[in-house]
């Protein structure tokens, strides 16, 4: 089960610290100049898939501009992976933000992340210069789509 929520969800929550725990081991030293970038208190579109009523896997998006969002926090708990449910956060991500009247979709990822710059290649995002506060940070890697 698929269900849109926001940022004060309790299984949204847990599964963001268990994907702050994994990126602390995978970003090291820099961990911090990411993690400030990627707080949680008022983000109004989340989504949380549930396998068996337990939280499984969350993704979420913020406005970035006017006909932009930013796809932030995606996260399988080790337990679901190879279920396509990073996939599958995705296309439902896509979905909410084009009934919203958005046309595109930007993200940033660390190289540390093999697994995400695959569903993200897949999903059919193209790599774009490092924009923000990413630009210049050689870790990180920079995604769009049109919608």
């Amino acid at each position: 089960m698929i269900k849109r929520t926001d940022s004060s969800s309790t299984d949204f929550q847990n599964l963001v610290k268990l994907l702050d725990a994994d990126l602390a081991i995978r970003n090291g030293e820099d961990h911090a100049f990411y993690d400030q970038f990627n707080k949680i208190d008022a983000i109004k579109n989340c989504i949380v898939i549930y396998i068996d009523e337990s939280p499984a896997a969350c993704g979420a998006f913020k406005k970035f501009a006017d006909d932009t969002v930013e796809i932030k926090r995606m996260y399988t708990h080790p337990d679901f992976r190879k279920r396509g449910l990073a996939s599958a956060i995705v296309k439902e991500l896509e979905n909410w933000a084009k009934e919203l009247g958005y046309r595109k979709v930007v993200l940033e990822s660390s190289l540390q992340q093999n697994e995400a710059l695959s569903i993200y290649e897949k999903s059919g995002y193209q790599r774009i210069p490092n924009y923000g506060q990413y630009i210049g940070v050689d870790k990180s890697v920079c995604y769009e789509k049109e919608l």
